[in-house]
């Protein structure tokens, strides 16, 4: 009992921390915006690259290997939308 109490003693003393953010955290997420607009873009590049090269096959009757590469676009394009959401979610903005 004497020991319960002595631990709510030590525990009223504590006061509620405020969070803060580390040194130099906003040059870091400045990086990753700028890393977020890049995978965006590339992804947007990917897939209208993949969408022309698609047509170009059909017109000219070659083998189709663009279907592969558009849909590779496609999925890479929401494994980075996901890890956004996931990261926006860990960090509470």
């Amino acid at each position: 009992m004497m020991l319960i109490t002595l631990h709510e003693t030590v525990l009223a003393q504590l006061g509620d921390p405020t969070p803060e953010a580390p040194p130099n955290s906003e040059k870091i997420l400045q990086l990753v915006r700028y890393l977020t607009w890049f995978v965006l873009l590339s992804g947007v590049c990917g897939i209208t690259y993949a969408g022309g090269r698609f047509a170009w096959e059909k017109w000219s009757g070659g083998t189709l290997d663009s279907p592969k590469m558009l849909a590779g676009a496609m999925v890479g394009g929401v494994i980075a939308t996901s890890a956004g959401t996931i990261m926006n979610a860990i960090v509470g903005n």
